[in-house]
């Protein structure tokens, strides 16, 4: 496990807002008629918290409501209400700076066991459970292999459903794992790059900022604002479709997502990317990304 991911004593002693009770951490429970443990069914986003404001928290509640009206949840809890329970339970645990927020909603509790969503006769169920975690890969850069695992494509599951089916991604981080390294880059499944098992990928070329087309992945929240912060920085910007062999030569690579920020990418699969250590394009686009999300983020009312 990584250095950076180990369990914090001081999540211990935290309250989850587990269906619209806080709970203690170590009693937050969920039936086994719920549709999380019958079959995986449910949707989620992750959220940071800086300086007492949380990062995108507008567009993480659209996403989720997009993903649970695309499958088909039945009374699905308004936005206020979600809302409410994350500021309900970040007050409870006096958390205002150094967390992360994993957000789940499930389609809810069946009245028997089955994958029928008919069985479902409760509504949706909500998991808000905020810990003390800082970026999860260090300054110093990830090391990565290429999965033979392949990201689903569209054809088979819909990459824009932030959905909690992520065998595929597991699978991939189980070759990380066993290769020593610290994430899986998984490929589609015309052998182009998707993105990382936890991660949106982009590099520099030239000082071209590129990122693969989001056909077979999620278009990311941290994806989008890097563009367009790159943008706003003049540095040219391009979706394509992107080669390993492309990753292997570029200038710089490096990763997106809210849980680990940007993270520079030092090797794949054991290959030496750019000089070796974080490039200056990925730099500068940490600093304002920082900057960024503590200015624009959505204060906690307590």
């Amino acid at each position: 496990m990584s250095k950076y991911n180990q369990p914090n004593p001081r999540n211990d002693d935290t309250f989850v807002h587990v269906n619209g009770e806080l709970v203690k951490r170590k009693d937050a429970k969920i039936s086994v008629l719920d549709s999380l443990v019958q079959g995986g069914d449910g949707v989620w986003e992750g959220l940071r918290v800086y300086q007492g404001k949380i990062c995108q928290l507008e567009a993480h509640l659209d996403r989720l409501m997009a993903s649970a009206k695309a499958m088909d949840f039945k009374n699905i809890p308004g936005k206020e209400a979600v809302r409410s329970a994350i500021f309900e339970t970040l007050k409870a645990n006096r958390m205002d700076d150094g967390v992360h927020i994993r957000l789940t909603l499930s389609r809810g509790m069946k009245s028997t066991s089955g994958m029928n969503p008919e069985l479902n006769v409760h509504g949706c169920g909500l998991i808000v459970l905020a810990e003390w975690k800082p970026p999860v890969y260090g300054e110093e850069g990830t090391k990565l292999i290429i999965a033979s695992t392949r990201r689903n494509p569209p054809q088979c599951l819909d990459s824009k459903i932030h959905h909690n089916n992520l065998i595929n991604n597991i699978l991939a981080k189980i070759e990380a794992n066993y290769a020593g390294v610290d994430d899986a880059v998984m490929l589609d499944i015309y052998g182009y790059v998707s993105e990382t098992n936890a991660t949106n990928i982009f590099l520099v070329k030239d000082g071209v900022l590129v990122t693969p087309f989001a056909d077979s992945c999620l278009p990311g929240l941290t994806r989008a604002k890097v563009l367009q912060l790159a943008e706003a920085e003049n540095i040219r910007t391009r979706e394509k479709s992107v080669s390993p062999a492309e990753l292997y030569v570029a200038d710089e690579v490096f990763t997106t997502g809210t849980m680990g920020e940007l993270s520079p990418v030092v090797k794949i699969d054991g290959r030496s990317i750019g000089s070796g250590k974080p490039g200056p394009v990925t730099e500068k686009l940490r600093q304002v990304y920082l900057e960024k999300v503590v200015d624009e983020g959505v204060p906690i009312p307590f």
